[in-house]
Parts: structure tokens; C-alpha cells; sequence
């Protein structure tokens, strides 16, 4: 009986993660109005991650995607002051006034330099507090463009569509310094296929993973 069971739990298990994997990146029709705000989790990168998700977030409709929850490594002290200096501005917009933003920081899953022995553990804590974020985040869009932060949040938003506890779109976009192959978090992503949406900056990149967008040069 106890076979029997875990046998008929991870047949249902494979087929929803089936299910999911041929349903994202899908319109999701009725179920999102086109007028209502979307809670947007927005993963932050140092140096020039963080400069071309800033003018991502600059041509997109604010009172579309919000609140914004932005997060960066435990380490980068700069991200989010770039992001608070961004919504700032558009504090002072009166067409985004009354829009709300929230500042989190999350253990990296390996520093550089950090041996793969020692990361397995990190990678565990990582895990966890991703987890606690996204449990209490729960956001319908996630944004993020390279930093190695943004696997474990990807993945755990992935699950919460299998088990069925929120389905959130993800939204990546390579950074324009992959000219000629993704960077690692983006190749795991692709292959895994847990993205919704995947866009390059190159067309050459394009032709190389063909279930890639093209969207020219974002910098």
C-alpha cells in the first residue's frame, strides 16, 4: 500500500509539473483583468544588472505593476539605494502618486570566489529564505535579468504554481553583455524551462535558443 502510494503521488506530481510546464508562458485569459495591478517582485543584480532593470522599470506602466518588491543579495548595498532613488522619482510623478514599493535583502546562493563544497550549504539557506520571502510576497510578476539571486526565487515561484498557491508569471531578461551564450542563471532557467518569458538583447542569441525573444537593445 505505501508503494502504491508514493507510485500514484509522484504520477500526479510529474503530470502537474507537465502541466504547468505546457501551460506557462500561455495567455492566462479571464483569470488577470487587463486594468488590475499586479504585485511585481523585481530581482535586483550588482553593477550593471541593476542599470538595465532600472530602465526596464523606467518605460513600464508603474500603476500597471504594483506594489513593487524589490530584492537584492545580502551583500549589495547599492541595488536597492538605486531602487529607492528610482521610486522616489516617481513619487514626485503625480500620475504614480499613492503607488507603493517595499526593500528586501536575501542570502546569496554562493558568493564569488566561494568554493561548490561550501555553497551547498549556503544554497540551502538561500532556499529557505527565499521561500519566506515568497511566502509572503506571493507576487503575481516576477521581473529579473541575470544575478544568480533570482534561481531560488524562480524556482520556488514555479512550485507554488504546481502545488497551485499563486501563479506568478516570470518575466527574464538577459543582460545585454551576453552577446554570444546566456549567462548561467539564464541557461538554467531556459532549460529548465520555468520562465514564462524569455528575452536576449542579440539576435544571434535568438537563433541560438529559438524559445527566446528578440527585443533588440534595452541599454
Amino acid at each position: 500500500l505505501p508503494i502504491t502510494f508514493l507510485i500514484t503521488f509522484i504520477t500526479i506530481f510529474l503530470y502537474r509539473v507537465l502541466n504547468v510546464i505546457y501551460r506557462t508562458g500561455k495567455p492566462l485569459g479571464k483569470r488577470v483583468s487587463p486594468q488590475r495591478p499586479l504585485s511585481t517582485l523585481i530581482v535586483l543584480g550588482s553593477g550593471g544588472h541593476t542599470a538595465e532593470m532600472i530602465n526596464l522599470l523606467l518605460v513600464l506602466r508603474k500603476e500597471r505593476f504594483t506594489p513593487r518588491f524589490y530584492i537584492a543579495a545580502a551583500t549589495d548595498n547599492m541595488s536597492l539605494q538605486k531602487a529607492r532613488v528610482l521610486e522616489n522619482s516617481l513619487a514626485d510623478s503625480s500620475e504614480t502618486k499613492g503607488l507603493s514599493a517595499e526593500f528586501m535583502q536575501i542570502y546569496r546562493s554562493r558568493e564569488v570566489g566561494q568554493s561548490y563544497v561550501t555553497s551547498v550549504w549556503t544554497t540551502l539557506v538561500a532556499m529557505a529564505h527565499a521561500l519566506w520571502l515568497m511566502i509572503k510576497i506571493r507576487p503575481q510578476v516576477v521581473l529579473c535579468n541575470g544575478p544568480g539571486t533570482c534561481i531560488p526565487l524562480c524556482v520556488i515561484a514555479f512550485f507554488f504554481k504546481v502545488v497551485g498557491i499563486r501563479w506568478s508569471s516570470i518575466f527574464y531578461v538577459e543582460s545585454i553583455a551576453r552577446v554570444k551564450r546566456l549567462s548561467l542563471s539564464g541557461l538554467l532557467l531556459y532549460k529548465l524551462r520555468i520562465v514564462d518569458q524569455f528575452f536576449v538583447q542579440w539576435p544571434q542569441l535568438q537563433r541560438k535558443y529559438p524559445r527566446a525573444h528578440y527585443v533588440g537593445c534595452l541599454m
